[in-house]
């Protein structure tokens, strides 16, 4: 079983030029916690979990975000953690997205990919023919596909 017969085609992405406030709006309207980056050619740019997020709505230290951060405190009376997180959803997404995309081909094997996942202990994979995105795949995808249980 090769990943284009198991991928879910349908990907939800974001573009390498959106705002964080994108993939916020993305997660909660689609019940997921993760994205590709893709540029305007559909290429894999970056990918963006929900593990990337807490990162940054914690307590951090990085020179983009926080930028945004002191401007936010500095025009007004607003709290530090609000003034975090309203310059996290203005950043760019590739200020916090991953660069370097773990994926497979579209024709690669169900086992070489469930060793990848558990390997790299990721949870989603960006399926791509000739260097563009054409599907994910997620650990449920090839449990469901090698266990025909119901």
């Amino acid at each position: 079983m090769q990943a284009h017969e198991i991928m879910i085609k349908q990907v939800y992405k974001v573009k390498e030029n959106d705002k964080i406030r994108a993939v916020i709006e993305k997660f909660i309207d689609h019940h997921i916690s993760g994205l590709p980056v893709v540029n305007d050619r559909n290429e894999i740019v970056g990918y963006i979990s929900d593990g990337d997020i807490m990162r940054y709505i914690g307590k951090h230290e990085d020179k983009v975000i926080d930028f945004f951060f002191y401007l936010a405190v500095f025009q007004g009376d607003v709290d530090e953690f609000d003034a975090r997180t309203e310059a996290l959803l203005n950043a760019n997404v590739m200020d916090i997205a991953k660069r370097k995309v773990t994926t497979v081909a579209w024709n690669e094997e169900i086992e070489n990919i469930a060793a990848i996942l558990g390997k790299k202990q990721i949870k989603k994979l960006p399926v791509q023919r000739n260097g563009v995105l054409v599907g994910i795949i997620s650990r449920g995808d090839v449990i469901r596909n090698v266990f025909k249980i119901k």
